[in-house]
């Protein structure tokens, strides 16, 4: 699929919404919804995303509308409005509306997969982890879906204590991943907290080099094929610490890497436009 369903007129998708909503074929509808998440993901142009995306998501709402727990749908709903939310808009507004968004379907997929944390938000925060300490593998996916689309709702709401609050929760989902299976999503629970764990510097009670271990892991399981692991490594850790070199180096390898990655290209992409900005920006 070369295209974005940017590109489909609007009577040819609610000609595909209608029979896939009246359908009885399950699988492939999730099969659907994999295949538009992927083509999403390894776009290599982000502003086909940008105007692409909205038809997608709107695809997808309607999809788990008619079968609002199905596990995988909710998944790649989450995934599809937190990859579009954390790179791809600039209005603070509509942010945290689809932040919101895919917050709710991971934490409903979650709860669907695992009904003892159908109330991981409110329960007490002693009781979310023990629970926590009672998920398996099967359990991996819905709770890294959570922890990243939870993530990114926190960063939209960094102005509100109360979600900011939250972080310790979603450290704690994390941490589980990277316990059940360290390289789980070729390192990318291991980069988010590596960037958790570099918000504060040492002298404050921080302790960078515990984030350091983090983006080294995530740079190992991913091969150094995410970007954006080598680019948050230099201005989470980097920055934090003054190493100049390391930042440096960091970035000139994102500038000057293929892009290219099954899952990863989109993510790629936005990296390398960041690293553009970085060495631009004089930060040190």
């Amino acid at each position: 699929m070369q295209q974005l369903i940017s590109t489909i007129r609007l009577g040819t998708l609610s000609l595909a919404l209608t029979a896939l909503l009246t359908g009885c074929a399950s699988l492939a509808t999730q099969r659907l919804a994999q295949n538009l998440g992927s083509a999403m993901l390894n776009q290599e142009d982000p502003e086909t995303v940008r105007s692409g995306a909205p038809a997608y998501l709107l695809l997808i709402d309607g999809l788990i509308a008619n079968s609002p727990d199905d596990i995988k749908l909710l998944l790649v709903g989450a995934r599809l409005y937190s990859a579009y939310a954390g790179g791809l808009v600039e209005e603070t507004g509509r942010r945290k509306q689809l932040t919101a968004k895919s917050k709710d379907y991971a934490a409903r997929a979650l709860c669907s997969q695992n009904p003892r944390l159908c109330d991981a938000e409110r329960m007490p925060f002693e009781r979310f982890g023990a629970t926590l300490n009672t998920t398996q593998q099967a359990d991996l996916e819905a709770l890294y879906v959570l922890a990243v689309s939870w993530a990114g709702w926190i960063r939209t709401h960094s102005d509100d204590w109360n979600a900011v609050a939250d972080l310790g929760r979603v450290e704690h989902l994390l941490q589980r991943i990277i316990d059940l299976q360290p390289e789980y999503a070729r390192g990318r629970a291991q980069l988010y907290l590596g960037v958790l764990r570099t918000q504060i510097p040492a002298a404050m009670g921080g302790d960078p080099l515990r984030g350091r271990y983090h983006f080294e892991r995530a740079l190992e399981y991913s091969q150094s094929r995410d970007l954006m692991a080598k680019v948050e490594f230099a201005r989470s850790y980097a920055r934090l610490v003054f190493d100049k070199a390391l930042h440096d180096r960091l970035l000139h390898e994102v500038l000057a890497a293929d892009p290219r990655e099954p899952d990863l290209t989109l993510s790629n992409t936005l990296a390398q436009r960041l690293a553009r900005s970085m060495m631009k920006d004089d930060y040190f």
